[in-house]
């Protein structure tokens, strides 16, 4: 293999955030919201994907943890998950390692995925105590 084919090789490697995130809010129904606080991808209210360690990982939703499994198997420089994740069927993506085809790929399959579940309902405000609302209202 010779220095240049290796440089093209290695330049296939890795996706800037911008990118991921065009990924990401082109598909349809996917929006700008928040999980737990933090900003995240929603697709129908539902989790999809967000950014976490200063934006150098992607956390994506999958149908199950064995494909967790098999793409770690795949790839195991690009995906990974914490102890967190360990019984819930999310990766853990490193930006800079994974090839720019794979992400789409993953991203599209979990799409596919989250889009099949039901909408989710919005929550109602909960109402507030009569007591709080004395407390209130006494306040200067």
């Amino acid at each position: 293999m010779t220095s240049r084919s290796r440089a093209r090789k290695s330049s296939a490697r890795g996706v800037r955030v911008q990118d991921a995130h065009r990924l990401l809010v082109q598909l349809p129904d996917v929006t700008a919201g928040r999980s737990y606080g933090l900003p995240a991808y929603l697709l129908n209210g539902r989790f999809l994907a967000r950014f976490r360690d200063d934006d150098t990982v992607l956390v994506l939703q999958l149908p199950t943890i064995a494909e967790r499994d098999v793409l770690m198997d795949l790839d195991p420089s690009s995906f990974f998950f914490t102890e967190h994740y360990r019984n819930y069927p999310a990766v853990l993506v490193r930006l800079a390692t994974v090839s720019p085809e794979l992400l789409a790929d993953v991203i599209r399959e979990s799409w596919r995925h989250v889009s099949t579940k039901p909408p989710l309902r919005r929550r109602k405000p909960r109402a507030t105590s009569k007591r709080r609302k004395r407390a209130r209202s006494k306040a200067p």
